[in-house]
């Protein structure tokens, strides 16, 4: 008889990509799966090779959202019959971790993030409070955790004492299938530059919050004069993003695209020339994250473009996927698009080797470790 895994988010699942991939790596090693988030107005239906249970809410944001779902988890997950709890962020932990004790199941918590440094909170100092007593409440009594990358994990460990696994966000990798999107990256490239007199195709994927840069993105578009940028994904500042666009009438290269599936985005993305990961020094978490769009950008054979962060930073320097804007302006952003653009070629070779090194088939054997560890 297989055993079974409850899965939960606090998103609608349909974009999550590392919660897809540890489904997925649970349900190949047998588990039978069960993924719980929320449904909100823009869910659409799933298909995938495990069950998946989303509830219908009354509150949308804020603290009544939370606790209605923290309750609902906590009740629907009470009821079932369970061999695995797996965790993913803060939100919720607290329902996990009480029905782990009262029916001593192995729970396996993944921070996807610094979750209490993020901007959202920074500026929220009560709301903020909240959720670091209850990371510090529950966090030290935790057994199997996991980040998404060292420096987050050793702040953890060091501020709790327990020891904190390391699962980066990555892509899976498979010859074909980049061999395949670069050829059609190059193909479309060809046919862009023939029919738009070398326009090029910059790429920002990821939400639209708050401290993305992406207003800076934007700015900088005034200064090229053959740039078109794809902005792909939804989130808190999407109108006054647009918005912008409208008052620097910038409409006409400036394309908002929504969310898309992650089959299509992967195909997208490879048809970029650049990708953008500009995130502002808005608290530890920024300033720690090395975010899974730089994996997927590189897995899509496309350069890089980060901030002046040190995680990032470095990652893109030893691997040399790309490069650091270190001038945080619309005209030094400009000249650096310009001048990884006028290297592109030189880059090719170092995407397909840290697309080799860090993809899904290794990062995972951190995961399956920690499962055998209590199986």
């Amino acid at each position: 008889m297989s055993k079974r895994a409850v899965i939960s988010a606090s998103n609608d699942l349909q974009h999550d990509q590392r919660v897809g991939r540890v489904c997925q790596t649970l349900h190949d090693q047998g588990y039978e799966v069960l993924l719980v988030g929320r449904l909100t107005q823009y869910s659409e239906p799933m298909s995938r090779p495990y069950k998946i249970r989303r509830f219908s809410l009354s509150f949308s944001k804020g603290f009544a959202f939370y606790a209605e779902f923290n309750i609902r988890l906590f009740l629907f997950l009470l009821k079932q019959k369970n061999d695995l709890l797996y965790s993913n962020d803060l939100d919720t932990l607290l329902p996990n971790y009480l029905v782990s004790r009262l029916r001593s199941i192995p729970l396996i918590y993944d921070s996807h993030e610094y979750f209490t440094e993020v901007p959202e909170l920074i500026d929220r100092p009560r709301v903020r409070s909240f959720w670091l007593r209850l990371e510090k409440l529950i966090f030290p009594r935790l057994k199997n955790v996991i980040a998404v990358n060292k420096e987050i994990a050793r702040i953890y460990s060091d501020k709790y004492g327990v020891p904190v696994s390391v699962v980066r966000n990555v892509p899976p990798f498979t010859l074909k299938e980049t061999s395949a999107l670069k050829n059609s990256s190059n193909k479309n490239s060809s046919k862009l530059k023939s029919e738009k007199r070398k326009e090029v195709v910059l790429i920002y994927q990821g939400a639209l919050n708050l401290g993305r840069g992406i207003e800076l993105m934007i700015d900088c578009m005034e200064f090229l004069d053959n740039g078109r940028l794809l902005i792909v994904g939804t989130g808190d500042v999407e109108e006054r993003l647009k918005k912008r666009v409208k008052v620097k009438r910038l409409s006409d290269r400036v394309h908002f695209k929504g969310r898309i599936d992650p089959t299509s985005l992967k195909s997208l993305t490879s048809q970029a020339s650049l990708g953008f990961s500009l995130e502002e020094d808005m608290g530890l978490n920024y300033r720690l994250s090395l975010p899974n769009k730089i994996f997927d950008y590189i897995h899509a054979g496309v350069p890089v473009i980060v901030s002046d962060l040190p995680v990032m930073k470095k990652f893109v320097i030893d691997n040399k996927v790309g490069a650091v804007l270190k001038d945080r302006t619309p005209e030094a952003l400009s000249q650096l698009i310009t001048k990884v653009l006028s290297e592109r070629k030189s880059y090719d070779q170092n995407l397909r080797a840290a697309a080799e090194r860090f993809n899904w088939d290794k990062e995972k054997l951190e995961l399956l470790q920690l499962i055998e560890n209590f199986d």
